[in-house]
């Protein structure tokens, strides 16, 4: 199998406030998009051809993968207008296909090894694996290595076994498309039309990106993996411990400690006296100020954090400005999204250029809009939409 359709067309309305300005394939961990990931773990299985179907904000895919050339593809481009399903997505692309493909979601994170092993089996096939929470998901029931139903997030979860949205496919699925608008259902006509589906399960790492503390785990499952870099400047009487990568042009000024797994983006200064604990990503041109401590957190590009922050288990986007003595403490919350309210282990969640003044304290699960501005020594204890004031 040598073709690979990709999936990149959603928005993600349970990823806000990270959504609002980018696709949720384009969401940036570990310094590089998702998308990236996937991209370059087929890359290395030797699947070179791949067609991205994308939609929402597509420009920003455009610009930043442009032709694969620079990740050792060959990348065609087809639009999904209306983000109406996963088969309506792939029907978009039912011209272009070649007999024999892959199709894989845009926003989830899969092993290399994962999709080579995947590639062996013929179509029709699904990749499926064994989770703690089942009712997240597509629910797959099997017979003797054959799908038998796939149920969609149901009440009640009879096996643990679930739908990665990863599936091999001859260009006969199109034949079941219609009157459908997602992939599972198609499967399941599939079925009650008589055909055959594998279900091949996988041990493998799959990380899924539903929700917006998703970041933060996918991001510690990815750090494990990296290999040290370190490049920049790092003064005398740095401590660096662990796999860390620290990029080109970035200082790391003396008394500061950084314990890998540690991600550094390019152009960043750092310290002094800055302690960044475990799985802990930061993007290019950060400031991060004297006795601030981060840990097992993403921060995004051009953030700028002043001194005495203490920042834990948190996702802050791109362009935030964050004055010093800013408390971000993790706990147990229950965080409202949408209609649904999930208990999570989870800091701050703050979106791309706010604004945080002094003394200001951040209580665990709170959930902070794009271009908020919060005045100082003020407590932040429910969610705030985008634009928000604190005064």
């Amino acid at each position: 199998m040598k073709q690979a359709i990709i999936l990149a067309a959603g928005e993600g309305q349970r990823l806000k406030p990270f959504t609002v300005t980018r696709p949720k394939a384009m969401i940036s961990i570990a310094d590089k998009p998702i998308l990236q990931f996937i991209i370059e773990s087929l890359a290395k299985v030797g699947i070179r051809n791949i067609v991205l179907v994308v939609g929402y904000r597509k420009e920003q895919v455009y610009d930043y993968f442009s032709s694969g050339e620079k990740f050792g593809v060959n990348i065609t481009y087809v639009t999904q207008k209306q983000q109406l399903g996963t088969a309506h997505a792939l029907i978009q692309a039912k011209d272009i296909v070649e007999n024999e493909f892959l199709v894989l979601p845009g926003d989830n994170l899969i092993e290399a090894s994962t999709i080579a092993e995947f590639t062996e089996v013929k179509p029709t096939a699904v990749l499926a694996k064994r989770v703690e929470d089942p009712l997240r998901y597509g629910v797959v029931s099997t017979q003797r290595g054959k799908v038998s139903s796939i149920i969609e997030k149901p009440k009640e979860a009879g096996s643990n076994l679930v739908n990665t949205g990863i599936y091999a496919f001859t260009k006969e699925v199109f034949d079941h498309m219609e009157n459908v608008l997602d992939i599972p259902d198609v499967l399941n006509n599939m079925l009650q039309d008589g055909h055959s589906i594998k279900a091949v399960e996988t041990a493998g790492t799959w990380l899924d990106v539903v929700y917006p503390w998703d970041v933060i785990s996918l991001n510690s499952a990815i750090l494990q993996n990296i290999d040290t870099g370190l490049g920049g400047t790092i003064e005398d009487g740095v401590i660096v411990k662990g796999k860390v990568v620290v990029g080109e042009g970035t200082v790391v000024r003396a008394g500061s400690c950084i314990y890998g797994p540690v991600v550094i983006g390019k152009g960043c200064d750092i310290g002094p006296m800055v302690c960044v604990m475990p799985s802990t990503s930061i993007g290019d041109n950060v400031v991060m100020a004297s006795f601030t401590q981060v840990k097992n957190s993403v921060i995004g590009d051009d953030v700028n954090i002043g001194p005495g922050c203490f920042i834990s288990d948190s996702a802050i986007d791109k362009g935030c400005l964050i004055q010093g003595r800013f408390t971000a403490f993790s706990g147990p919350s229950n965080v409202r999204i949408n209609d649904e309210s999930r208990l999570v282990n989870v800091g701050v969640i703050m979106g791309e250029d706010c604004k945080i003044e002094s003394s200001v304290t951040a209580q665990p699960g709170v959930i902070v809009g794009n271009y908020c501005q919060v005045q100082h020594m003020k407590l932040i204890n429910t969610p705030l939409p985008d634009r928000s004031m604190v005064i």
